[in-house]
């Protein structure tokens, strides 16, 4: 257990942190292993690349719906 410990985050362990931060549910454990063994450099890619795809998501939700409503 201890050289799981040990191993940077995979990416989907880095994608579930992000999530988890990006709604404030992060875990004390997560977040402890994030910046022990992460790279701020992973995380800094991941968040923005998040965001880009969280704005862009909205903005199609938003156009879908002024499309349905015949604005």
């Amino acid at each position: 257990m201890d050289e799981q410990q040990n191993k940077p985050p995979s990416f989907w362990q880095m994608l579930h942190s992000v999530l988890a931060a990006a709604f404030g549910v992060q875990s004390g454990r997560n977040r402890a292993r994030d910046f022990t063994h992460g790279k701020p450099s992973h995380f800094i890619a991941m968040g923005i690349l998040f965001t880009l795809v969280f704005a862009l998501l909205l903005y199609g939700l938003v156009q879908l719906v002024l499309h349905f409503a015949g604005l």
